[in-house]
């Protein structure tokens, strides 16, 4: 290395470097220190940290107090006891003539986005969750039981807050509701924060507020998912994925004991019972890990970060020199002198694509985490990963946040046309009595995946469709087809169609369709029956009838 930096003398250099080495052996395992852990879901380098060998390449806990046996003694309680799952029919249909090109993963997102935020989506929910916290949970625990709706994005909770309130105030009940999320969310040309939402109430005042009488429902969206200590908590409505460590640290806010709390509830509309089941079992029993983390992968995502050339290797050394001197310890003009260092980087940085952005930005928080996390448990003689941390770690920390939000949207491209929410499952879900395994990373874990291909919307909304779709069967598909052709048979529909509005088609239109439901009412008994008793089915097919009609009669030759 000597002689690479100029105007830098090699006495200067040996200085720093011995900085480093030093900086590299204090952060790996002192033989003086012992540190003990104490989790109920340890994750596999919490197991390797803390944990003793088994003998066999993994390593298992040094003292066990299981989940199990917690439950059995009544420390906790069982939140799995009472388990309920509902089912979300989608259909979504493009309505624009044109048929744009889009990245086939962010439009699979931006889609799920659409239909998560849908009002319609979100006021059917917010209907049941009410509903059944005031007829099934709000007595429990001598009345003062509460609840936590889990959301999967702010934008998410900033429109169950608002529904929450709007169905609330509608209906008179003596109900109120708090909101937990950080920062400001943009929704629909508006701005929300936390404290703004809650009347005032502050951050750090949040929890008091929650625990008293005043307030019976939480919502959260990245919050109070870990570590919320409350006791009357005792129902939790769950519209987000969840697997693996998350499931159970959320799920697990339910089970503190309280005088006179004897059972939990939980309501999921997005995880399925046999999901939930497999991200507690390696937790219910003795958790071990069974293979160590391989230090090569840091060298993987050294070489990947290389590969971006948002900075070259002169630009780590040089802040290596001027970070790890003594005589810059403390100094006013250190940080400035440092920024200055990244600043090339940064700037780099953003000149590039959006896409190269992502992944950087995502490799390089891999990077930290991973090298935060092995030089604790291997000591890398090499410097080299070092000097990188370092840097990086700065780096990191200029760098722009993202967005967080799909660089896809869509708004008046797509409409929804089905919808239909119902229960799937309910009951225990029984764990089996077995020992788990928790994985080490195997992979470097960046997120970065395959290229996204360019496809058409249509395509996509089909995919989307053939996952989420109501479950119409075949036969209500035919029916429905066969009122439409009546519909286009109909030379007083179809003149109609031509020479009106959207607007004033549907004021005879949609008269003209119960009419002709009931003159077809004993060819599908079921569907004319959900069509004239449920409302919202009417809306939709209504809807969809309507656009297909007046569609296909303006595009009629003569």
């Amino acid at each position: 290395m000597k002689g690479i930096l100029s105007g830098v003398d090699e006495e200067e250099i040996d200085d720093a470097e011995d900085a480093i080495v030093a900086s590299a052996e204090a952060r790996s395992k002192q033989p003086n220190l012992s540190f003990f852990a104490f989790t109920a879901t340890p994750k596999a380098k919490t197991l390797q940290m803390f944990g003793e060998p088994d003998g066999d390449d993994g390593y298992e806990p040094f003292h066990l107090y299981s989940m199990q046996q917690a439950i059995d003694e009544g420390f906790i309680l069982d939140v799995l006891r009472n388990y309920t799952t509902y089912e979300t029919f989608y259909n979504v249909a493009k309505v624009v003539e044109e048929d744009p090109q889009v990245p086939e993963k962010k439009a699979v997102k931006a889609i799920s986005r659409f239909l998560k935020l849908h009002p319609h989506n979100v006021s059917q929910k917010v209907e049941i969750i009410v509903e059944h916290f005031r007829n099934n949970t709000q007595h429990k625990i001598g009345g003062k039981a509460k609840a936590m709706i889990v959301t999967s994005s702010r934008s998410h909770a900033v429109r169950y807050k608002k529904a929450l309130d709007e169905y609330i105030e509608e209906n008179g009940y003596n109900l109120s509701a708090l909101v937990a999320f950080s920062g400001t969310v943009e929704d629909d040309g508006e701005s929300y924060t936390e404290e703004g939402m809650n009347d005032g109430i502050k951050e750090s005042e949040l929890p008091n507020a929650f625990d008293s009488q005043a307030y019976q429902v939480l919502v959260v969206a990245d919050k109070y998912q870990t570590g919320f200590d409350q006791p009357l908590l005792h129902t939790m409505y769950v519209d987000k994925k969840l697997s693996g460590i998350q499931a159970v640290q959320t799920l697990s806010r339910l089970n503190r004991t309280h005088p006179g709390k004897e059972d939990t509830f939980v309501l999921d509309f997005e995880n399925e019972q046999s999901e939930i089941k497999e991200a507690f079992e390696p937790f219910y029993g003795k958790t071990t890990v069974t293979e160590e983390t391989d230090p090569q992968h840091l060298q993987q995502l050294a070489s990947e970060l290389k590969a971006f050339r948002i900075y070259d290797q002169s630009d780590v050394d040089r802040f290596a020199e001027v970070f790890f001197d003594p005589e810059n310890t403390g100094t006013e003009g250190a940080h400035a002198k440092l920024s200055s260092l990244v600043q090339p980087a940064r700037d780099e940085f953003m000149i590039s694509n959006e896409e190269t952005q992502e992944e950087f930005r995502s490799t390089l928080r891999s990077f930290l985490r991973l090298y935060k996390f092995q030089s604790q448990i291997v000591s890398y003689a090499d410097t080299h990963l070092e000097k990188l941390y370092t840097f990086g770690r700065f780096l990191y920390k200029e760098l722009p946040k993202g967005s967080g939000q799909p660089s896809v949207e869509f708004d008046n491209e797509l409409a929804l046309q089905y919808y239909r929410l119902e229960k799937s499952e309910e009951g225990d879900i029984e764990l089996d009595k077995t020992d788990g395994e928790v994985q080490g990373p195997t992979e470097t874990g960046t997120g970065r995946g395959s290229e996204d291909d360019e496809v058409e919307l249509s395509t996509i909304v089909e995919k989307i469709n053939e996952k989420l779709g109501t479950d119409f069967t075949e036969a209500d598909q035919l029916f429905l087809e066969q009122l439409k052709e009546d519909a286009l048979e109909d030379d007083h529909l179809r003149r109609s169609a031509k020479v009106n509005s959207r607007e004033n088609f549907a004021l005879e239109f949609d008269s003209a369709l119960t009419e002709m439901f009931i003159d077809r009412m004993d060819q599908n008994e079921e569907l004319f029956a959900e069509f004239m008793d449920n409302d919202e089915v009417q809306e939709v097919i209504t809807e969809h009838l309507r656009h297909q009609v007046y569609q296909e009669s303006q595009e009629a030759e003569g």
